[in-house]
């Protein structure tokens, strides 16, 4: 009589509120990959202290900025700073010199990790296959100053390896850093050679993702190399390149400022001056910071709408996309 009495007083399944269910069941996921999430706060953090909170300084691109009055009671200018830059005469020039930039190392430099990929996959010397991925990757670590500082010493007019080649053809010896003609070579030849390695991983990566089963039953119908790759590898890695592609096209008027910032001269910069370094021209060393944060909120903008319609083409004439 007294278990018949206790079991009546204990609600049911039925009795329990939705709500009290679902917040039960996501303590618990929650408790599952406490540990996964533990190590996501340092990427979360990152972003929001680099990325998200700065956001909040955009404001100044629309005010008359004076550093001791602040941020707030700088007094509102609208949209000057973004007609200023549209009028000025370097608007075209900037525009050009960074979209330029990023096209020839668009154009270049994102097949070169996939045709470095294709070859390695081919390669049946384990040893030697390592031996070449690591030597590839390896000038991903080397900073941007000692990259560059490489670049002058090599191909400087009087002791550069280059020019020593040049000149024992019978040419005489080219002063690459202060002919504009060559920056945009120098520039993406040396990004090339700094990123091929880092960025084959990713498709050495969705190489191995593939069914061994499809090259053997392309084998059984006779496929040859060059048919295999056409007809499986590619295919195989296509949403990876996919992706990759659109995230590029959305960097292409991202051009690192630190490279281009230290190989520039002002010899160069009919081709070299970019919008990355106008900012920090204009910014830091001018002092004209509303004026600078108008031009680097006008290179986001472009990016997004970049990205954006990169993602809608390949969303439209595949299944891949961002989103």
């Amino acid at each position: 009589m007294h278990d018949n009495q206790l079991s009546r007083n204990v609600p049911g399944p039925e009795l329990i509120p939705d709500s009290s269910r679902k917040t039960s069941r996501w303590l618990r996921k929650l408790n599952d990959s406490k540990y996964l999430l533990l190590m996501f706060v340092p990427c979360f953090l990152y972003y929001l202290i680099f990325k998200y909170l700065p956001m909040g300084g955009i404001v100044i691109s629309f005010k008359d900025y004076n550093l001791y009055r602040g941020i707030w009671d700088s007094p509102w200018v609208g949209f000057k700073y973004y007609e200023m830059f549209f009028n000025s005469p370097d608007f075209w020039i900037l525009l050009r010199n960074t979209f330029l930039l990023g096209f020839y190392k668009l154009v270049f430099g994102f097949p070169a990790p996939i045709l470095l990929a294709l070859l390695l996959n081919e390669v049946k010397n384990v040893l030697f296959k390592r031996f070449v991925q690591t030597v590839s990757y390896l000038p991903h670590f080397i900073s941007n100053v000692v990259v560059a500082g490489m670049i002058v010493m090599f191909l400087s007019p009087s002791s550069g390896i280059i020019n020593k080649m040049i000149e024992s053809l019978g040419f005489e010896a080219i002063n690459f850093m202060v002919r504009p003609e060559w920056f945009r070579t120098i520039y993406v030849a040396s990004e090339i050679w700094q990123s091929i390695g880092w960025e084959a991983i990713i498709y050495l990566a969705a190489l191995t993702a593939i069914d061994p089963s499809l090259y053997e039953a392309a084998e059984i119908d006779g496929a040859n190399r060059w048919n295999k790759l056409v007809n499986v590898t590619l295919p195989g890695i296509a949403p990876a390149i996919v992706i990759l592609l659109i995230l590029n096209i959305g960097r292409v008027l991202e051009i690192g400022f630190e490279k281009v910032f230290l190989l520039y001269t002002p010899a160069t910069y009919a081709t070299a001056d970019i919008l990355s370094t106008y900012v920090y021209r204009t910014g830091l060393i001018n002092g004209n910071f509303s004026y600078a944060a108008a031009i680097d909120l006008f290179t986001g903008v472009i990016c997004l709408i970049f990205i954006y319609t990169a993602n809608t083409i390949s969303r439209r004439i595949s299944e891949t996309s961002l989103w």
